[in-house]
Order: C-alpha cells, then sequence, then structure tokens
C-alpha cells in the first residue's frame, strides 16, 4: 500500500505541474467543432512553432470565442476546401486557448512548415495593437505546455508566419511583440 500511495503522490505532483504550465484549454467537442481528417504530424515532437493573428474579429468570451472558432473552420473547410481548420490551436482574448487541429496533428497554415510545426495564433487581428495580457499569456503558456507534454521539441524556434510566406501575418504589433519572447528565431 505504501508503494501505492507514494505513485500517486508523485503522478499528482507532475499533473500539477503540468496542468500549471497548460492554458484552459477548450476542446473541438466544446467549441462545437464539425467532424475533419486530418494526417499525423510526421515529426513529432515539433521543432517549430508558428504564430498567426486570424486577422478577423477579437474575442474576449467564451461564447464569442467558440463562435470565432466554427467561423473560422467553416471559412477554411468551405471556402478554402481544407480537412479542417489550418491552426492546431488559437487563442482568445478571454485567456483560453481553443484546439484546432490539436497536438500532433498536420496543420494548414505555413507552407514548408505545415509538417513540422505547431500552427498557434491569437484570434483577431494585430497590425497596430497586440494581444490582450490573458491571451498573451495563454499563448505563451500553451507553447510551455507543449513542450512539458512532448509535443514540442525543447529546443524548437518560434516565428511568425510572415517569415514563411509573404504575408503581413501575425500583424506588425504582435509580430514585434513575439520577436521578445523565447526561443524566437530571426534568421529563418
Amino acid at each position: 500500500m505504501n508503494k501505492f500511495a507514494a505513485l500517486l503522490v508523485v503522478a499528482s505532483v507532475c499533473l500539477a505541474g503540468v496542468s500549471a504550465q497548460c492554458p484552459r484549454i477548450v476542446t473541438r467537442a466544446q467549441w462545437g467543432a464539425r467532424a475533419a481528417s486530418t494526417s499525423q504530424l510526421p515529426i513529432r515532437p515539433a521543432p517549430w512553432v508558428v504564430m498567426h493573428h486570424t486577422a478577423g474579429a477579437h474575442c474576449t468570451t467564451d461564447a464569442a470565442c467558440n463562435q470565432q472558432m466554427r467561423n473560422i473552420q467553416s471559412f477554411h473547410m468551405d471556402g478554402n476546401g481544407w480537412a479542417d481548420i489550418g491552426y492546431n490551436f488559437l487563442v482568445g482574448e478571454n485567456g483560453a486557448a481553443y484546439e484546432g487541429r490539436g497536438w500532433g496533428r498536420q496543420g494548414a497554415h505555413a507552407p514548408g512548415y505545415n509538417d513540422r510545426s505547431v500552427g498557434m495564433g491569437v484570434m483577431g487581428t494585430f497590425t497596430n495593437g497586440i494581444p490582450n495580457a490573458a491571451a498573451r499569456t495563454a499563448a505563451r503558456n500553451l507553447i510551455t505546455c507543449g513542450v512539458s507534454l512532448g509535443h514540442i521539441a525543447s529546443n524548437y524556434w518560434l516565428i511568425g508566419h510572415r517569415q514563411a510566406v509573404a504575408t503581413a501575418c501575425p500583424g506588425n504589433a504582435f509580430f514585434n511583440e513575439i520577436r521578445t519572447w523565447p526561443r524566437f528565431n530571426p534568421n529563418v
């Protein structure tokens, strides 16, 4: 019995450490995702994190962010003809992370990096202003969470979408912000 009790204590401490690093993650079922079929990420753990903005509406409540996720998924599937929402995760300004394709799935967000990265973004347009503190914290914690869970390599590199392809994404203001984050790679 003592070994079992010790094992439970160790497991609890380990899980508490991981959950403390992970933001609240809203699952696909919780935000009302449509069924999709996507490929597994062939290179795991992912050596790259590609940061985006959605260049659309901001959201600050659970209801608004759930709706925004459904809108983005519909645009990507119906408008672009993709198998699912393109991002692995998005973050709302309510401080929650939203599961897109999720961990270990190949995204459709940055040509040349889709098979080797986790695509994350913040819902909204961040050309002239940065996401609020809740969103920035959730995004940074989501990266840390991915490393802790073994989905993102501990020696990963962070880049902005504009470093992968000619685009304004993730917006000038947000790009300048992520340049100050750990593991940002200015020399892609």
